[in-house]
């Protein structure tokens, strides 16, 4: 288990990471300190205090709440959060959760709204898992977190164009089969 307040030598370390809707319900959450988060009761009624305290404040990006310093971003129906200890470097915060959002917006190519997110739920728990590991922050740079997280590269890549016509020439392609079918 990681000492997240006691050890001032520990590694850069969140103590959660959070993704809730704009009804303050949770969709994804990650917990790494399970003293002060270890039952489902006590991190729900943490995130809806975070998330009262937050939603009405859109002037800020930072909030200190329970000894807990939490970093967020809202984006159409969606907040982010990261959370850390309070002597945790608040831009080391940042660069987490700014690498969480530009690795989802990546994958949802740009749609970052709930029903994309929850339909790519397999993907984000990962990108999430690629970015910390229990709570030690492994990477920050979100290019490198997609490449590993991401569908087949190709699916990735492909633009609409490039889709429609290899689509076209699949139809071309069945329609002469079918016709070669029916001659013979």
């Amino acid at each position: 288990m990681t000492d997240f307040d006691g050890n001032p030598t520990s590694l850069y370390s969140v103590k959660g990471i959070v993704i809730l809707d704009q009804d303050g319900n949770r969709i994804i959450a990650k917990y790494y300190d399970h003293q002060n988060f270890g039952s489902v009761k006590e991190q729900k009624a943490f995130e809806k205090n975070m998330f009262s305290k937050t939603s009405r404040n859109t002037s800020s990006e930072i909030l200190l709440l329970d000894g807990v310093t939490c970093i967020y971003r809202t984006n159409v129906d969606l907040y982010f959060y990261v959370l850390g200890s309070t002597r945790e470097n608040e831009l080391i915060l940042e660069s987490v959760l700014t690498c969480l959002y530009d690795s989802v917006s990546t994958v949802l190519r740009k749609n970052v709204e709930k029903k994309a997110l929850i339909d790519a739920m397999d993907t984000a728990m990962l990108i999430i898992d690629e970015i910390c590991d229990e709570g030690i922050i492994l990477e920050t740079d979100a290019p490198s977190i997609v490449s590993r997280c991401a569908l087949k590269s190709d699916e990735v890549s492909f633009s609409d164009q490039s889709f429609s016509s290899v689509g076209m020439s699949f139809i071309e392609s069945a329609n002469k089969q079918f016709k070669w079918s029916l001659l013979k």
